[in-house]
């Protein structure tokens, strides 16, 4: 009871922080605006109905590869898709695949009870985090089935702290649990979790496996480069890009750099131009098509735009994956890796198995600052043998490793979950 009243406490803060964001924050004035304005009302129809729920973009894509077969297998059914971000609903809301795609109403007793009113899902599939005790709660009550795609669990959690009551309860709402990896399930063990837990693995490996089916072709891409040795440094932070800078300012004539930020708003943009010194954006040459002449003269290209980044790493010769100087570590490094090309990583990545392993195993380096960066980088230029093994080994790993989606495919058909 202590708990719930903490979880409600939670939820109360929250929106009033929200709220008050939204006055000087343009993503919490989104959050706020998509929720008020949007109508839940499905057409009737005889379909089932699968709803996914992802927090953001990145959960989006291991959520993805689930929906996409399922959707193969069963042409017939519909799909709602949810996000609690604003972030991810704007980079999703026309994705084909769904048949309707909403924010996620804030967890209350009567908002949960009025959504799954309005969807009557027959599946719910909840990818990776967030987890909410009414929507579980309801869901349980109605006897529908909830299955988590690509769980991680870790000793840091609220689950495993001794006020975690009321989130150790939400995971007995779930029907089943596909979690990423033996630390995991040993997590879940440890808070008497059992029965209805597989180790799967990662969905992502079979999203990137997917993208990779289809490489990059880009005329300003090709011109920029120019067949030169190229490192495309994507989804960077401040700190990323400071050491990029000073890297890029000495090696003119030895590499080109692609760099794609992570934050694309007009005054970090301004900041990273005055950073790189020979640098023009891709929408400026987009839009100047004159520009495309002298477009090879260049040292730096910013990809000032979204959507490209998952291909573009596949004209690199060394993959750059920012993130790995903030507090939340480095963004997807199998999207570098799946192209066979080295990569090259910040600090903080401990809590990332894959980086972890990408690591031990040589096809990924991490680095702290500019001298590292630059010895890392001069390794794999004077080695080839190592540059070689290190480019395979980062591909075969990413390969040997996807097979989740048909794991949960397989239990989803094996338990006639979609079987009215």
């Amino acid at each position: 009871m202590t708990s719930r009243l903490f979880y409600n406490i939670f939820l109360f803060l929250y929106s009033a922080g929200i709220r008050m964001a939204a006055l000087f924050n343009p993503k919490a004035k989104q959050w706020l605006a998509g929720r008020r304005t949007q109508t839940i009302t499905l057409k009737p129809t005889d379909s089932t109905t699968v709803w996914m729920h992802c927090a953001s973009l990145g959960e989006f894509e291991q959520g993805r590869p689930v929906i996409e077969a399922l959707k193969k297998n069963n042409p017939g059914i519909r799909v709602v898709l949810t996000f609690f971000s604003a972030s991810g609903y704007e980079a999703c809301k026309n994705y084909e695949e769904a048949d309707y795609i909403f924010y996620l109403p804030m967890d209350n007793i009567f908002t949960a009870k009025k959504f799954i009113d309005a969807i009557n899902p027959s599946l719910v599939l909840w990818v990776k985090y967030e987890y909410w005790f009414y929507y579980l709660q309801e869901l349980k009550k109605r006897e529908i089935p909830v299955l988590l795609i690509s769980g991680v669990f870790r000793s840091s959690m609220t689950f495993f702290k001794w006020y975690g009551g009321i989130w150790r309860n939400m995971l007995e709402n779930f029907a089943h649990l596909f979690v990423q990896n033996e630390s995991s399930k040993k997590m879940l063990h440890s808070i008497g979790i059992t029965q209805n837990v597989t180790v799967s693995g990662d969905t992502r490996f079979d999203r990137v496996t997917t993208i990779a089916q289809t490489a990059l072709n880009n005329e300003i891409i090709t011109a920029f480069c120019n067949n030169k040795k190229t490192i495309v440094a994507g989804s960077t932070w401040e700190d990323d890009e400071i050491i990029l800078a000073a890297y890029a300012d000495e090696t003119h004539h030895q590499h080109k750099l692609i760099i794609v930020p992570h934050e694309l708003d007009k005054t970090h943009l301004t900041e990273v131009k005055k950073m790189f010194k020979q640098s023009i954006c891709y929408t400026d040459v987009e839009q100047n098509s004159t520009l495309l002449q002298t477009i090879s003269n260049y040292n730096v290209l910013i990809v000032d735009t979204i959507g490209m980044l998952s291909r573009l790493y596949s004209i690199a010769y060394i993959n750059y994956v920012g993130g790995g100087f903030t507090n939340d570590g480095i963004h997807n490094i199998l999207e570098a890796a799946v192209w066979g090309k080295p990569v090259i990583i910040g600090e903080n990545y401990e809590k990332y198995f894959e980086a972890v392993d990408l690591v031990e195993k040589g096809a990924a380096e991490s680095i702290g600052d500019t001298n590292q960066l630059r010895e890392v980088i001069a390794d794999w230029n004077t080695d080839i043998d190592y540059y070689n093994e290190s480019a395979a080994t980062a591909k075969r790993y990413v390969y040997e490793n996807a097979g989740a989606t048909e794991r949960i495919i397989n239990y989803i058909q094996a338990n006639r979950l979609l079987t009215s």
